[in-house]
């Protein structure tokens, strides 16, 4: 049986997973992230805007090594009183060949486990592109806000009770 166009086969055998504080990043990851990071929302999404907002020396920084030392997945997490009065993921992307393969769900669910980890008992805000709204749902989030225009991109904010 031959694999569906639209299914990737998992990426699992050759995925190294990394959370890091930014200062223990390298300088090479870190601009792996950050290629990564414009990559998506800069050039993809075609979307001008600060990507380094200063929020990064404080946030954890998930991400999926290829065994290329790429990007395959990437989110931040962000300490409580920063973004929002919660603590939340942010830039959360996965790279154009990694999609399709299951790593966001991956991702995400790797994510939530780091932030209760690092933030015991603390619910997350996300402000979430409005269409990956029931993505978030299947995690447990609740929409709590209108749709909204960031950078031009239709979003919501969603929130995830405390554990």
């Amino acid at each position: 049986m031959t694999p569906s166009p639209h299914h990737k086969p998992s990426m699992q055998s050759n995925i190294t997973w990394q959370c890091a504080r930014f200062s223990d990043l390298s300088v090479t990851q870190l601009y792996t992230i950050l290629a990564a990071r414009s990559e998506v929302f800069v050039l993809e999404q075609n979307c001008v805007y600060q990507d380094m907002d200063g929020k990064d020396q404080a946030s954890l920084h998930l991400s999926a090594w290829t065994t290329e030392q790429q990007v395959a997945a990437y989110l931040r997490i962000v300490p409580p009183g920063l973004t929002f009065t919660e603590a939340s993921l942010g830039r959360v992307i996965t790279s154009k060949d990694a999609r399709g393969t299951g790593i966001g769900k991956q991702l995400l669910a790797k994510g939530l486990e780091q932030l209760q980890i690092t933030y015991p008992g603390q619910p997350v805000r996300i402000g979430a592109q409005h269409y990956l709204e029931k993505f978030y749902q299947s995690f447990g989030f609740v929409t709590v806000s209108d749709i909204y225009l960031e950078d031009d991109i239709p979003h919501v904010e969603m929130l995830r009770s405390a554990g």
